[in-house]
């Protein structure tokens, strides 16, 4: 059976032919002989193509769907099966006319004509001769026009320039065919088996990426060498756009590649890690950190930190628990405020508004607060000490730093250091132990959100050592202006910057307070409150914060002034106030208990009602009692709640000159006794003491309230009148009261806390006040209507003491025993 190589009709593809098959030859040269002998006829149907240009010999399926074009191929179909196709010159139009095609097109043969499932036909046609159109003589129901020949001139066997052209054109087929991906390798054996030249360039021309109009000229061109040597320049053009594609291409598919080899790999761990039961979501996790991580304002040295953290988790297993301590690592990291500031107003005006708001009183604190921020405002930065608030409980001084907050617009952020006693609690853990975690200075500066909030650390006194170290050492990094700029938390591992931090600390005594750290900070003392002031407070603050908190109004209990004095000085005894807000608090519960029970109650207290409400008044103990008795002296003394008023008490018994001392007192209060005791005996004469009476009689001095321990120099002075008044039977001045330490020189040494004292003294009803000489200016500091009413005696001497506190005669004069 005779074969040869044919076009496929169904997948249009070079394969073997058999005769028996459903295949159209390729053009032989004989077949183009005979093609080129045949006569065309004087007309024929037109088929107009919407973006094909058909060549002699090419085979071509065209889908004809315009009822037009489907009428033409049925006719003809059913007739001769020839006609005439030609490009039109703008493929948009629905309706072709005569004016819309070209002139020059190719006598076709129909080869098989299909009916789609969509209801368009496809027709497989295939080109014979060139044609030009003369006249078109119909355009109902489709075009017709009369035609004439094209004959093309065609070059000698001998011409060499002509071969070597079609030489070039199949080899530059051939590597077309070989650069490009969308052209069949079959086309190869196609390319390789045509024989007739003229097919050749017309089936390249066919088959070329050339626009419509581009085609048309290639059919126009008679002559067939140089229409040979045009498709050479188009197929070089090609070559060189399929070249430079390539090479684009190749540049990407290795960067495609390295990109998919990557995101292989990483399917792999991950698959990996699923099956060791690690969490599908890891990968999730590590994107979103970097998205978040895009974000931060981060210097170079904690991003490459951060990246290089981050690649460490990506090749941990989620199972194993290293890896959710790195996850807690990274999310603090994106957590922190890096270089996030919050903008500061320096309305000094509006600071002192806000400071006089949240707090009556305390007007000295209040002026060093807003110095220290004009100071701030000039320098903007925060090279300047380390404000301690420090005074007795309930002043204050926590709601200090916060007013100051609000003040400058910063975040506000408070820890209580009371009873910390372990260091990783101010550095952080070093994650490399199971449940590390960062400090408790990190971790306040995440939940504020910046990095420059006002900082208030509470209780700093009460800062403890144990075996994990000294959390008080560790606080020098973070108080010390020179170092905070680059704090070290352990879990971190890299310093962060405190010194845009306002650190505000508070504490109630100094004395437990390591020196180093107390060095770092300015002391301010926030005294406690005259019972003025405490009214004034009760009025404006406390009263209507507890009517808020029970859910009242103002109008359901009103208490005046002179209940709220009698409310502080029968229920209260602290130098701050938070005592006394406990026992407005009562009053208020009081009043919302009898609206919750619909009963009749009185809204405007009543002493009656205080006395109801809250029981007796339990601190009468505190005021003066009169010295009807010789030996009895009233001492001040500061204790860590504010001042307080103490009774001194001395007495004979008959013995041998024992000393005995009770009232659980400290060392340093019973020195005081023995030097009051020896300086009386070295001077008994100046006393006009018996000196036998110090073999004969036994002396005891007892501080009442046995159960609260005292101590501290400053009852000298007290227990030397009291044991001058005992010896001489003179009973100490009425409405007296004093505090001061004592020598055996008979010098008067001053003490602190004068203030408390004073505030106590007052509450005593204290008349008189009798202080060493060095301590009147710690008196010029206190506002004068605060003395109001007290009289100060300054002295250096004992012998001053006793002359001012004696009563009816001096003791050179007194009754010896």
């Amino acid at each position: 059976m005779k074969k040869s190589n044919f076009l496929s009709l169904d997948s249009l593809s070079f394969q073997d032919f058999d005769e028996n098959s459903e295949l159209i030859p390729l053009m032989t040269p004989e077949d183009e002989e005979l093609i080129n002998k045949e006569s065309l006829p004087e007309s024929l149907p037109i088929l107009p193509l919407r973006n094909t240009v058909l060549f002699p010999g090419v085979v071509i399926p065209i889908t004809a769907g315009r009822d037009t074009s489907i009428k033409l191929i049925n006719d003809a179909n059913n007739a001769g099966k020839v006609i005439g196709v030609v490009a039109q010159k703008d493929e948009t139009v629905e309706n072709p006319s005569a004016k819309d095609i070209y002139k020059t097109g190719t006598v076709a043969r129909i080869l098989k004509v299909l009916k789609m499932p969509d209801g368009n036909t496809t027709v497989i046609i295939q080109g014979k001769k060139r044609f030009q159109i003369n006249e078109i003589i119909s355009e109902k129901p489709y075009l017709s026009a009369t035609i004439s020949d094209l004959p093309q001139s065609k070059p000698s066997n001998d011409n060499k320039e002509f071969a070597a052209i079609i030489d070039s054109i199949k080899d530059l087929s051939l590597e077309i065919i070989k650069e490009s991906p969308n052209i069949p390798t079959e086309a190869t054996f196609a390319i390789k088996n045509i024989e007739s030249s003229s097919f050749l360039v017309n089936f390249v021309s066919s088959n070329m990426n050339l626009k419509v109009a581009e085609k048309q000229k290639l059919l126009e061109i008679n002559d067939l060498q140089e229409r040979a040597l045009e498709t050479l320049r188009f197929m070089n053009i090609e070559y060189q756009k399929l070249e430079l594609k390539n090479d684009i291409q190749n540049k990407v598919q290795s960067d495609m590649n390295q990109q998919q080899r990557e995101y292989f790999l990483h399917q792999q761990l991950k698959t990996i890690q699923e099956e060791l039961g690690g969490a599908a979501s890891s990968g999730q996790e590590i994107e979103e950190m970097k998205v978040r991580a895009k974000e931060m304002k981060w210097d170079e040295k904690v991003k490459n930190h951060f990246d290089k953290e981050l690649a460490k988790m990506q090749r941990m297993n989620p199972q194993v628990a290293e890896y959710s301590i790195q996850r807690n690592y990274l999310d603090l990291f994106l957590d922190l405020p890096w270089n996030e500031y919050s903008s500061d107003q320096f309305d000094l005006k509006r600071a002192k508004q806000i400071l006089d708001r949240d707090h009556f009183g305390l007007d000295d604190v209040k002026k060093r607060i807003i110095e220290y921020l004009a100071v701030l405002k000039l320098r903007n930065d925060m090279k300047s000490p380390i404000l301690c608030l420090y005074g007795p409980p309930g002043v204050g001084k926590t709601s200090l730093g916060k007013s100051i907050a609000e003040a400058l617009g910063r975040e506000y952020v408070r820890i209580s250091l009371g009873g910390l006693r372990d260091e990783a609690e101010i550095r952080g853990h070093r994650k490399t132990y199971i449940g590390a975690m960062p400090g408790r200075i990190i971790q306040s500066l995440k939940k504020a959100g910046t990095s420059n909030p006002v900082f208030v650390l509470d209780e700093i006194d009460k800062l403890s050592s144990g075996h994990q170290g000294d959390p008080s050492s560790a606080m020098l990094e973070v108080l010390d202006p020179e170092q905070n700029n680059e704090f070290y938390d352990n879990f971190l591992e890299m310093g962060y910057d405190l010194s845009k931090v306002m650190f505000i600390a508070t504490s109630n005594s100094l004395n437990t307070i390591q020196p180093a750290l107390r060095d770092r900070m300015e002391i301010i003392n926030v005294t406690g409150y005259t019972i003025e002031e405490k009214v004034e407070i009760a009025k404006r603050h406390l009263l209507p914060k507890q009517l808020e908190e029970h859910g009242l109004d103002s109008s359901a209990l009103k208490i005046t002034k002179p209940q709220l004095e009698k409310i502080v000085e029968g229920y209260t005894r602290e130098s701050g106030v938070r005592g006394l807000e406990k026992q407005i608090a009562k009053m208020v519960r009081y009043a919302a208990k009898n609206i919750a029970m619909e009963e009749t109650y009185d809204v405007k207290v009543s002493n009656e009602d205080v006395i109801e409400v809250l029981g007796s008044p339990r601190l009468e103990r505190d005021k003066y009692e009169n010295n009807n008795v010789a030996g009895v002296v009233t001492g001040l003394a500061w204790t860590r709640v504010g001042g307080d008023i103490l009774f001194i008490e001395s007495i004979l018994s008959k013995g041998k000159g024992s000393l005995t001392i009770t009232g659980n007192l400290g060392k340093v209060m019973k020195e005081s006794a023995t030097i009051a005791m020896e300086y009386i005996k070295a001077n008994a004469d100046k006393l006009n003491i018996n000196p036998e009476v110090f073999d004969k009689y036994n002396v005891h001095i007892h501080v009442p309230e046995g159960a609260t321990p005292k101590d501290g120099p400053s009852a000298g002075v007290s227990m030397l009148t009291s044991l001058v008044s005992l010896f001489t039977q003179q009973k100490v001045k009425k409405s007296l009261a004093m505090t001061g330490e004592i020598t055996l020189r008979g010098k008067v040494l001053p003490v602190g806390g004068i203030k408390e004292k004073i505030l106590a003294a007052k509450r005593a009803r204290i008349k008189e006040i009798l202080l060493c000489e060095d301590n009147k200016r710690d008196i010029d500091e206190i506002k004068p209507e605060y003395l109001k009413g007290l009289t100060f005696h300054f002295v250096k001497e004992m012998s001053d003491v006793i002359d001012i506190a004696i009563t009816n005669q001096k003791v050179r004069n007194a009754k010896k025993l």
